[in-house]
């Protein structure tokens, strides 16, 4: 019946959506109530428009009324140099003891509320590393040497895949933010670039104690497919480098436009219950911000989240 329901032959779809699907808000559904042959079958395939997969993200408003460059990285700046939970147990060395941790940029958090030091004391941590090309991998040696099953992805590897010790994988794979098309995948089925979702189900991975990627600025772009196709909830602890003087690949628009495109990213961690607990900024690189030399910026940053609802 109607009882209770507006007697419209459509409600608006900010009456029926939860907040995950602002794409959607605004746009006229049919009203199940109001027709008694809207089947069973049509309700459904509306459920499933209402909650299918996202699109873009949210952009934040702007950081000011002028909509400039100055507000926007100010907000940015200040943003990703803040941290939002303290970790009282940091090490760039797995389960180490580091006298300077604050000073090297890849650490994990090693809290027991967030669980990766026990996962890593009774072997079932799991790291991907996501690189092109880089000769440091102290890090993922460390982190396999103390227990993790570690898998570096690294497209310049020489063979498909590498054990090269008990823990440590290497895979001559490239992390992108999108699958090959299906016509080229057809003409090369072993195709070395894949979404991290793909990869994860290829391996028959579940879930990712710790993601580490340094991917010289398409870490804004595979950031984005984490957070449109939930990959993020897979992952317990994120390690991203990013890259600051210029957009990235395939983002573009107006300065101002682009570092809120950035905050936006990292505001949407914020609201998966991702928090930042360290932030190290590079003085070895160039320091630049969008090819100027402003800001006091560097170039490049590594900043570490945990994700605080992980089990």
């Amino acid at each position: 019946g109607t009882r209770g329901f507006p007697n419209t032959r459509y409600l608006p779809c900010q009456l029926l959506l939860p907040q995950p699907f602002p794409h959607l808000v605004g746009r006229a559904v049919p009203s199940p109530w109001k027709h008694s042959n809207f089947s069973f079958l049509t309700h459904c395939l509306c459920l499933l428009l209402l909650q299918g997969p996202r699109w873009q993200i949210r952009l934040q408003p702007w950081a000011g009324p002028t909509q400039s460059l100055d507000e926007e990285a100010w907000r940015f700046l200040s943003y990703i140099s803040t941290t939002q939970i303290v970790c009282d147990h940091m090490s760039a060395d797995s389960l180490a003891t580091d006298s300077s941790p604050a000073n090297k940029p890849w650490l994990v958090c090693l809290d027991d509320r967030f669980g990766l030091a026990h996962q890593i004391r009774s072997k079932q941590c799991r790291l991907y590393s996501l690189g092109l090309g880089s000769d440091d991998t102290h890090f993922e040696v460390s982190m396999a040497n103390d227990g993790c099953e570690v898998h570096r992805f690294d497209p310049s590897v020489k063979s498909a895949h590498v054990l090269e010790s008990q823990r440590l994988w290497y895979h001559r794979l490239s992390i992108d933010w999108r699958d090959p098309h299906p016509a080229l995948a057809a003409q090369k089925p072993y195709s070395n670039t894949r979404k991290l979702g793909s990869i994860l189900n290829e391996f028959g991975h579940h879930k990712i104690d710790v993601l580490k990627a340094d991917l010289e600025s398409a870490e804004w772009k595979v950031l984005e497919n984490l957070i449109l196709e939930d990959v993020l909830e897979q992952i317990g602890q994120l390690i991203f480098e990013i890259h600051l003087h210029w957009p990235g690949f395939e983002v573009s628009g107006s300065d101002s436009s682009v570092v809120r495109f950035w905050y936006s990213l990292l505001k949407e961690l914020e609201q998966k219950d991702f928090r930042l607990f360290h932030s190290y900024k590079d003085l070895s690189k160039p320091q630049l911000f969008l090819k100027k030399e402003i800001f006091n910026a560097s170039s490049c940053y590594t900043l570490s989240w945990v994700n605080t609802r992980w089990k």
